[in-house]
């Protein structure tokens, strides 16, 4: 069995305007720590300093050749030898298809192989409850409640803190990749 090919390539300048019209879709803004519309000149701001950070790395995902979402590592420290981690799937229509599994499979294995880190984090909203489910999933561990984190739509929202440490990721990657194999996704 074959599924579906998923790719990251690196981002380019000629995705700048698909990151903005993505970032601003309400099915991925709601889970944004921001509310505003982000318009071309913050956008324009923002994407240049992100592409010359050293401390974020962002990648494009793709599914069977198509442009479908984003993904990158943020806080990148190799002195303390941990990074955040977060990803967004802009197209609905590949929402549920494993995608997301399969960029959270590569993002942990390129941090703790090719990186050699020790830790990854993130933080999701709680209300995000199948992101933080799926991340448990992947062996990371609740490590804080951060409570009235953000705000969004004029109100409080909490945060779920979790992390992976690399012998845990070592516990559980080969279940991991088992069940992206059942899908139909090839690893290696």
């Amino acid at each position: 069995m074959s599924g579906p090919r998923v790719d990251l390539r690196d981002v380019t300048d000629g995705d700048r305007d698909r990151l903005r019209d993505w970032r601003n879709q309400p099915d991925v803004a709601q889970w944004m720590y921001t509310d505003a519309v982000i318009g071309p000149e913050d956008h324009a701001r923002w994407f240049a300093a992100a592409l010359a950070d050293p401390s974020r790395r962002y990648w494009i995902i793709e599914l069977d050749g198509e442009p479908v979402g984003l993904a990158n590592l943020a806080d990148i420290s190799p002195a303390n030898r941990r990074c955040a981690w977060a990803y967004y799937l802009a197209s609905p229509a590949v929402r549920g298809k494993g995608v997301g599994a399969y960029v959270e499979y590569w993002i942990i294995e390129h941090v703790f192989g090719a990186l050699g880190f020790a830790k990854l984090w993130c933080e999701v909203l709680v209300e995000n409850e199948a992101v933080w489910k799926l991340h448990e999933s992947f062996g990371f561990r609740r490590e804080a409640l951060l409570r009235q984190h953000v705000w969004k739509n004029g109100a409080p929202r909490d945060v779920v803190g979790l992390g992976l440490l690399s012998q845990d990721w070592a516990a559980v990657r080969e279940a991991s990749r088992e069940r992206l194999r059942a899908k139909g996704y090839v690893l290696d």
